[in-house]
This record gives C-alpha cells, sequence and structure tokens, in this order.
C-alpha cells in the first residue's frame, strides 16, 4: 500500500511568495538544531572502507516512489566509513514527495469569516498582502499575518523534489539563485549597464540576517536544503489527483 502524501504548512515573508510567483524561487533553507559534530572516522575490522569520511545522510527507511526513490526518511544521521549507522538521529522533517502548503501574509474585510463553517459560502473574497503592494485596489481588509492563514486560503503548494543537510555558508550560487535572490545580471541599475559584481550568494546572506537577527549568517547553523516545484493550487487540490493534472 502506498503511504498517504504528508501535507504541511511552510511560512514565506511577501518577498519570498512574490518571488515563489514569478518562478525565481525553487528552493527554501530551514535550520536544523541538535545535529552532532561528525565522529572520528572508524571501520569495522571485518568491513572495508567505503568513503574517505563519515558522512551526514537520511537513514532511508521508507518505501520508494517515484517521488523518493531512495525512500528516505525524515531522520539523518552521521554514517561510518563503512557505511555503519552512528546515533543519535536528528529529525529534519522534510521528504521529498512531500506537498507544503505556503502560509502568506492576507487580508479579509469580515473579521468573523475565519470562524464560519468550511461549508458556508464566505462573504468576502481573500486578498493577498503581495498582491495588494502591486495593485492599491487589494489594499482594504485586515491585515493578517502569514503564520494565521487556514490551509484552506492557502493558492500556492510546493511538491519537494530534494533535500540536502548541509552547512548555511556551503550555499553555492546557483543554490543563492534559486533562493530567489537577486544578483547584479537581474539589477543593472537606474544609469544602466555596471562593472560592479552582486552575487547572489552575498545578497542571500543579507536576507538570512533581516529574517533571523544579527550574527545568524555567522553562527553557519545546520540547514536542511530544500527543493520544490511551485503549483499553483490549494494542497488538498493537489493532494487528490495525480501527479500529472497538479501541474
Amino acid at each position: 500500500m502506498t503511504a498517504p502524501v504528508r501535507l504541511r504548512p511552510i511560512l514565506f515573508s511577501t518577498p519570498m511568495v512574490r518571488a515563489l510567483l514569478e518562478g525565481r524561487k525553487t528552493q527554501t533553507r530551514r535550520i536544523i538544531n541538535g545535529v552532532p559534530p561528525m565522529p572520528d572516522a572508524n571501520c569495522h575490522e571485518q568491513n572495508k572502507p567505503l568513503h574517505p569520511a563519515p558522512y551526514f545522510d537520511a537513514y532511508c527507511s521508507q518505501r520508494p516512489t517515484a517521488e523518493n526513490p531512495r525512500g528516505m526518511g525524515e531522520f539523518w544521521n552521521w554514517w561510518q566509513v563503512d557505511n555503519r549507522a552512528c546515533l543519535p538521529q536528528v529529525k529534519v522533517g522534510y521528504v521529498p514527495g512531500d506537498l507544503l502548503w505556503v502560509r502568506e501574509a492576507w487580508r479579509s474585510c469580515v473579521d468573523y469569516d475565519l470562524w464560519l463553517p468550511r461549508d458556508i459560502p464566505r462573504f468576502a473574497p481573500v486578498h493577498y498582502e503581495v498582491d495588494a503592494q502591486r495593485d492599491s485596489r487589494w489594499t482594504w481588509g485586515k491585515y493578517r499575518h502569514a503564520r494565521f492563514m487556514p490551509r484552506r486560503f492557502s493558492r500556492l503548494t510546493l511538491r519537494v523534489t530534494a533535500v540536502r543537510v548541509q552547512r548555511l555558508q556551503d550555499i553555492s550560487e546557483e543554490d543563492a539563485k534559486a533562493e530567489g535572490c537577486p544578483h547584479s545580471d537581474d539589477n543593472p541599475g537606474p544609469m544602466g549597464p555596471t562593472t560592479m559584481i552582486v552575487e547572489a550568494s552575498h545578497e542571500f546572506s543579507h536576507m538570512w540576517r533581516s529574517i533571523h537577527g544579527p550574527g545568524s549568517w555567522e553562527s553557519n547553523p545546520w540547514v536542511a536544503a530544500i527543493s520544490f516545484d511551485v503549483i499553483r493550487a490549494n494542497v488538498e487540490t493537489v493532494a487528490n489527483r495525480p501527479i500529472c493534472e497538479a501541474v
């Protein structure tokens, strides 16, 4: 029997929602706590070393699927040079095939609209803050933070395609671009092309500090680097139909 698809919420700021809608963002990074230091290399006397050093990888305990061919689970741990698992395990929380429904800032003109039963028609449409910033006609209604968005109002679904665990500062230039960060090619400036080079990874470090506070980039935490496909539909709709129809 195929395991049910997991539906999970994920929070994004308004600029990052704009990047999702514009097709500039296909990755996100989330902090992982509790990753232990890499153990000293050790090989059992009856085994042969298969790797030059211990490595951090998922415990592949799930049944392989088309979306998750390795059967990656949400727990990760260090592995020795001869592929022996080392404890403790760390919960990463994301696996390929997960459906993440985006929570974004929004507006509703009727305060009690949230508490109506789902089978009663809505008295007011939902307006999304990213649209309000582009068109002043959508600025009416009470502002609501993204963390308070119910699942039924979400309009963006992210289908996880890959999960990696790495140090924050190990992000590559290409991955920083996939995070939706602008760089010199995107911003030539009001005076036309310039010789000043602004790397996307540099912009990403500024964005990370603005979200997580001073020193957050310098602390270089472990993060889950999540790659995904963006689907412009509510997650419940996506979960109830085949992938070929959901894209």
